[in-house]
């Protein structure tokens, strides 16, 4: 009864109508403790879909993850573990071809989908047509502009040829942005129709559990999957992934009032986390990986309308963001060194680049520096200054009034607060926006607030190489990447940044087998982006998240979904 008048009081408190875990009576069994069978996941970012190759969140494929799966994916340490593969190809094996311009993958036979029906080559290679599909719109392309063709040798046995030579083979097919779909249920929507697939919200998968429940922005069941080749195993006997509220409640859920069994992306100021950890029901497990939290830099303009009714265009370039001085300028305005020990303490480091691991393609040759006076020089020379004494900077008429947008989250609105008050310091007009995370990192390409329509100035948020090799992901800033309203809003590069001498070394790298010589030249591109202050790095943040002390069996990887081992996750009785 303590426990649940805490509750109670904790969300009047807050005044919150949110319907979550966290305020809410748990589940209990006949002598008062949770029900353990039940394994309970808080997001305060809530999925919307469950087909991760049409997502743009984390969210979704954190969702998707917990039933479907890729052929392998990698462990924390860089290693490859077979899924649905029956082995890890290798030269020595014959699956890597010694001209580096095709993969066999041989796979595990005798797997079934949810439903039943036999897992074969056929679904990868339909995953393949589907993924590359232009009228599609997937978001994993990227992963996969490089395959020229996927063929089923035969019912087990699946080779990927490659347009030219590839280093990077282990990226199709392979993680986050590697898993199957089932041929068929999705043969039908390979196309222009593929959201309207109703195994978007209830998917057919090979994974540990399947979906029995949906509501979209708000909670997904799951059920053991009878057809999953462990199901005797599994943990649980029902799981409950719970969206909605904010990371500090779901973090208070794990750590202090053991409602939840895990909670996810805990951005929480650091004191804040060490607080409700001392109450002993959970602990806090901090992973660093790729996850770097950004500022985008917008080089189109928001605010002018083309004939198609599209904003942020790349018509219509940006009327001040489009000068590197005036970008360089707002990257020494900004207090990064602040944001990283004040806000995120030991769960993230400043950091001056856009790719920040693994640790050998992190380059040694930039570094970033708060000088507001230096900014206020560069803004000078380039021509910006306040002409009519409103203490905003003003040229040819255009004031420097911006927009800065995030989802919405405590640690994100105390950063926005930095950002503004140092941009404001050099003459900076700023005006903030929160979105909604379900909004924000939504799919849906219709709602013109998505990080992939940015219709701001600035916006920010965190994504990274989610495969130790990282060349999807630095293909997120070449030119054919950037979201328009001609490709339906699909790719990464939302700032609308094109630099042809950065994708010529994109191309170089994609083929280049020599580890050296690729480490160099991913080296180059991110000094590009740096040097050029395309985009603002902030801080390498450690991947936060909190587990229950009930809860054995997880490894986090950086390199996969935190959910992509819930097969092996089980309830230690206290």
């Amino acid at each position: 009864m303590i426990a649940n008048k805490f509750i109670s009081r904790f969300c009047l408190s807050l005044g919150l109508s949110i319907v979550m875990t966290a305020c809410s009576t748990p589940t209990n069994t006949s002598d008062g403790q949770q029900n353990s069978s039940t394994l309970k996941l808080l997001y305060w970012q809530a999925p919307t879909i469950l087909n991760p190759h049409l997502s743009t969140g984390f969210k979704d494929a954190e969702a998707s993850r917990i039933t479907l799966e890729p052929l392998a994916s990698f462990d924390n340490e860089g290693n490859l573990i077979p899924f649905l593969a029956a082995e890890v190809p290798t030269s020595e094996n014959g699956g890597v071809a010694v001209d580096g311009k095709s993969v066999t993958w041989q796979l595990k036979q005798d797997v079934k989908w949810s439903d039943g029906q036999p897992f074969t080559a056929q679904d990868v290679v339909f995953t393949y047509q589907f993924i590359s599909n232009p009228k599609v719109g997937a978001t994993s392309a990227g992963a996969y502009d490089l395959v020229e063709s996927v063929e089923a040798i035969d019912d087990y046995t699946v080779k990927v040829n490659f347009k030219e030579v590839n280093p990077s083979w282990s990226l199709a097919f392979v993680g986050a942005e590697g898993m199957i779909l089932p041929k068929h249920i999705y043969q039908s929507y390979n196309g222009a129709n593929a959201r309207e697939a109703e195994a978007n919200l209830k998917p057919i998968g090979t994974g540990a559990y399947q979906v029995v429940e949906f509501r979209p922005g708000d909670t997904v069941i799951y059920e053991p999957n009878p057809q999953f080749r462990q199901v005797n195993e599994l943990g649980f006997t029902k799981v409950e992934l719970k969206g909605g509220g904010d990371a500090t409640s779901a973090a208070r859920a794990v750590l202090q009032t053991g409602d939840a069994d895990f909670a996810y992306n805990l951005q929480v100021e650091a004191p804040i986390l060490e607080e409700l950890e001392a109450a002993g029901q959970g602990k806090v497990v901090s992973n660093y990986g790729a996850l770097m939290e950004r500022m985008i830099i917008n080089h189109s303009d928001p605010n002018q309308v083309a004939p198609s009714g599209e904003r942020s265009s790349v018509d219509f370039p940006h009327p001040f963001l489009s000068d590197r001085d005036v970008r360089q300028a707002f990257t020494l305005a900004v207090d990064r060194d602040t944001i990283a020990q004040q806000l995120y303490g030991v769960t993230g480091k400043a950091t001056p680049n856009f790719l920040v691991a693994p640790p050998e393609y992190v380059s040694p040759n930039t570094s970033y520096e708060y000088n507001p006076e230096q900014a206020k020089e560069l803004l000078d020379r380039a021509g910006w200054k306040d002409t009519n004494g409103n203490g905003i900077r003003d040229k040819n008429g255009t004031e420097m009034q911006m927009v800065f947008q995030t989802s919405v989250n405590p640690l994100r609105q105390k950063t926005q607060t930095v950002v503004k008050q140092g941009l404001q310091s050099i003459g900076v007009g700023v005006e903030l926006k929160s979105i909604d995370p379900s909004v924000y990192f939504s799919s849906d390409s219709s709602n013109n607030d998505t990080v992939e329509h940015f219709y701001a100035d600035l916006q920010m948020y965190t994504t990274g190489n989610t495969v130790p090799d990282p060349g999807t992901y630095m293909n997120f800033m070449t030119c054919d990447q950037i979201p328009q309203k001609a490709n339906n809003w699909s790719g990464d590069n939302n700032s609308r940044y094109c630099n042809p001498e950065y994708d010529r070394l994109w191309q170089e790298a994609s083929q280049e087998l020599d580890p050296e010589k690729r480490t160099r030249l991913f080296i180059l591109m991110n000094d590009i982006l740096i040097e050029n202050a395309v985009v603002i790095p902030l801080v390498h943040r450690a991947d936060v998240t909190a587990f229950s002390n009930s809860v054995t069996g997880y490894e986090l990887t950086a390199w996969d979904m935190r959910t992509w081992d819930i097969m092996n996750w089980k309830r230690q009785e206290q």
